[in-house]
């Protein structure tokens, strides 16, 4: 998945569209780290940071 397709899942999840591309990138880079740390599949560690992201932005927009 590359930064543009990243950022559009971003911006269906909450992000503010203006963010999203920085963010794509950021998640990416971060995803890369996580799998590599924990000698998991990328898949697995985007995924898994993509669900904390759209918790964050759910309790956010429930006021929590």
């Amino acid at each position: 998945m590359d930064h543009d397709q990243l950022a559009q899942v971003l911006v269906a999840m909450g992000c503010p569209k203006e963010k999203s591309l920085e963010m794509a990138g950021q998640l990416d880079k971060r995803a890369r780290q996580l799998a590599e740390s924990k000698g998991k599949p990328y898949e697995e560690a985007l995924t898994h940071l993509l669900t904390l992201m759209r918790q964050g932005w759910a309790a956010q927009e429930r006021g929590l």
